[in-house]
C-alpha cells in the first residue's frame, strides 16, 4: 500500500480576535493518498480555509504536525517552506487570479520559470498541461478572451505546472454555473487519476462532493467522515 502524500496530525488553529481567542481547528488528523480526491465540506467560518492554509504551508498552525511524503515540513524556515510550496504543492482558488496581460501559455509557464526552467522548456510544459485540459486551441488567448470555465482550467493547469505531489483547492468551482462546474471538476478528477497527485478540495457543492473518493465535514473544529451516500451537512 502506498504512503500518504499529506499527513496532518493534531492540527489546531486559534486566532486572537477583538473578542478573545477563536479556535477553528481542534486536533485535526487527516491523510490524503496519491491519486485520491478528498473533499472538505462545512459552513462558512468552520475552518476549511484554515486547514488548507496549514496543509499548504501558507499559515503555521497553533499546534500539530504537517507532513508531505513523510517529511515533517511544518517546522521548516520560511525559505524552505516557500521552496516546497513552489515545487510540491499546487493551489487553485475560487477566482482564477490569472495575469490579464499574459496569454494562457505564459500564465501556466510562470511558476515553471520561477522554479528555474528556461522559457522555451516552460512554454512547452505549459502547452502540454493546457492540452491535457482540452485547451490546446486557447494557448495564445488572454484571460479576457476565454470563458469562466476555460479560465479556471488554465488556473488548474498552472497549479499542476510543476508536477506537484499535493493539490489544494478552495472552492475551485464556486464561481461557475453548474454545468461548467461539472466540466471543470471532471477535468480535475481525470488529472488527479492520471498524475497521481493527492488532492484536498474544500467545496460547498454537494453534488461534486458526492463524486470524490472521501468526504469530511468540519464541525466544531473536528473532522467527521461522511458516508458516500450522504454528504449534506
Amino acid at each position: 500500500m502506498s504512503n500518504p502524500v499529506l499527513s496532518l496530525r493534531g492540527i489546531t488553529r486559534t486566532y486572537v480576535t477583538g473578542r478573545g481567542e477563536l479556535t477553528v481547528l481542534r486536533g485535526v488528523d487527516l491523510d490524503v493518498m496519491p491519486g485520491e480526491i478528498v473533499g472538505l465540506i462545512g459552513p462558512s467560518g468552520s475552518g476549511k480555509s484554515s486547514l488548507l492554509h496549514a496543509a499548504g504551508l501558507l499559515e503555521r498552525p497553533t499546534d500539530g504536525t504537517v507532513m508531505i511524503d513523510g517529511e515533517d515540513v511544518g517546522a521548516l524556515d520560511e525559505r524552505a517552506r516557500t521552496r516546497i510550496r513552489l515545487n510540491r504543492i499546487g493551489f487553485v482558488y475560487q477566482f482564477h487570479h490569472l495575469l490579464p496581460e499574459f496569454d494562457a501559455r505564459d500564465n501556466v509557464a510562470l511558476p515553471i520559470r520561477i522554479a528555474g526552467r528556461p522559457q522555451a522548456e516552460a512554454r512547452q510544459m505549459a502547452e502540454a498541461a493546457l492540452g491535457s485540459l482540452g485547451l490546446a486551441e486557447r494557448v495564445l488567448h488572454q484571460p479576457a478572451q476565454m470563458s469562466g470555465g476555460e479560465q479556471q482550467r488554465v488556473a488548474l493547469a498552472r497549479a499542476l505546472a510543476n508536477q506537484p505531489r499535493l493539490l489544494l483547492a478552495d472552492e475551485p468551482t464556486g464561481n461557475l454555473d453548474p454545468t461548467t462546474s461539472q466540466t471543470v471538476f471532471e477535468a480535475l478528477q481525470k488529472l488527479v487519476k492520471d498524475t497521481g497527485v493527492a488532492a484536498l478540495i474544500a467545496t460547498h457543492n454537494m453534488e461534486l462532493a458526492g463524486h470524490m473518493d472521501r468526504v469530511f465535514a468540519l464541525k466544531d473544529g473536528h473532522l467527521e467522515e461522511r458516508p458516500a451516500e450522504s454528504h449534506a451537512y
